[in-house]
């Protein structure tokens, strides 16, 4: 069908205010600062443009005359879906959109799968600045945002002495837990553990693949652990460690039944994330194993779910770690001057460890 050709042009700033009878300025104000005109003018000027079709100034226009965004961009080197799926990762992100709406900023979530290189993603972002959540060292996607010339603020991971960051002690934190099963009388333990790089391992991880982990949360916690039971007399080298790349129930399921595997005769399974401790609970109660009189097992995080089953966990404040992200992206007073912000952690006893059970016990029953 022809299109005709007395069709109305679409109303422009200019023409608005032409038929208003005001300056150009009046009319962007009514969008952008409408505390510079009286309520009246402004109902005016919006109910005119609704009439003649006029939908507001460009906001791709407005951002290249202005140079802002008026967004945070969010860097997760993981699936979109994480973001709405892992509990803390929630809890993260409501603190940071809350941080957001004080500010009255955007939020504009980048995902980046971690097993891909593109970093398209991070390139095309309009944003006035970054908020990366936990990512290796070793990210391509990491370093396209470092070459943004816009602030940064790293959440957890990597920890880096010239960029803002926030999150908990994590060496500190575990200890806790380890310290907590050595009181109980702990020796021989596993450890289900998160990735400790880029690539894909769903086994065992070495004493040297721990020591050169990418990802230094998971480094660190592990480090901690080693050193807390080396000081009693446990072997490091000879604790079972095994990693899982996706962080899921079903992941710390696997992991438990393959550390039950390697040494059938351990009294707790460590985990470094609630999610894999939860995973651990459904594995221990499937092999009918009774926790904790028969296996300890242990998390890290103090997620909802985790507090629900009575884990013993360490609690991390996840809403304030995201606020504080973002009140320290925002509130850039003091540019060239890294800022540091630790959190702290709790540890929280619950009813999944105990004493270990003696050999007696074990063999003829309680």
């Amino acid at each position: 069908m022809a299109r005709s050709t007395n069709a109305r042009r679409p109303a422009t700033l200019a023409s608005l205010a032409a038929e208003l009878g005001v300056s150009r300025t009046t009319v962007s104000n009514a969008y952008n600062r409408p505390d510079q005109l009286s309520p009246e003018l402004r109902k005016r000027v919006l109910d005119t443009a609704r009439r003649l079709g006029y939908p507001g100034p460009d906001p791709v226009a407005r951002s290249l005359r202005t140079r802002k965004a008026g967004a945070v961009g969010l860097l997760l080197t993981e699936n979109l879906s994480y973001a709405f799926r892992d509990p803390g990762a929630l809890g993260f992100l409501e603190g940071l959109a809350l941080a957001c709406e004080d500010a009255a900023q955007g939020l504009t979530l980048i995902p980046a799968s971690p097993e891909q290189e593109d970093v398209a993603s991070v390139h095309r972002a309009g944003v006035d600045g970054f908020v990366v959540y936990s990512v290796p060292e070793d990210d391509p996607h990491l370093a396209a945002v470092l070459e943004r010339p816009v602030p940064v603020v790293v959440c957890d991971q990597p920890r880096l002495d010239n960029m803002d960051w926030v999150g908990p002690d994590d060496g500190r934190s575990i200890k806790a837990v380890a310290e907590h099963l050595i009181g109980l009388g702990h020796r021989r333990i596993g450890v289900s553990c998160m990735r400790l790089a880029r690539g894909r391992n769903d086994g065992p991880a070495s004493v040297q693949r721990q020591a050169n982990a990418s990802f230094h949360v998971q480094r660190a916690r592990l480090a901690a652990l080693g050193e807390a039971f080396e000081a009693v007399g446990v072997e490091w080298s000879g604790v079972p460690v095994v990693e899982r790349f996706d962080h899921t129930p079903a992941s710390g399921a696997s992991a438990a039944a393959q550390l039950l595997e390697i040494d059938p005769e351990i009294t707790a399974v460590v985990c470094t994330s609630d999610i894999l401790a939860l995973g651990a609970l459904t594995e221990a109660h499937n092999r009918g194993l009774r926790v904790p009189e028969d296996l300890s097992i242990t998390g890290f995080d103090g997620i909802p779910d985790a507090e629900r089953a009575g884990l013993t966990t360490v609690r991390q404040p996840w809403l304030e770690k995201g606020r504080a992200a973002g009140r320290l992206l925002l509130d850039n007073a003091e540019p060239g001057r890294p800022r540091h912000i630790q959190l702290e952690t709790q540890l929280i006893t619950g009813a999944t460890s105990a004493a270990p059970r003696s050999m007696e016990e074990r063999w003829f029953g309680p």
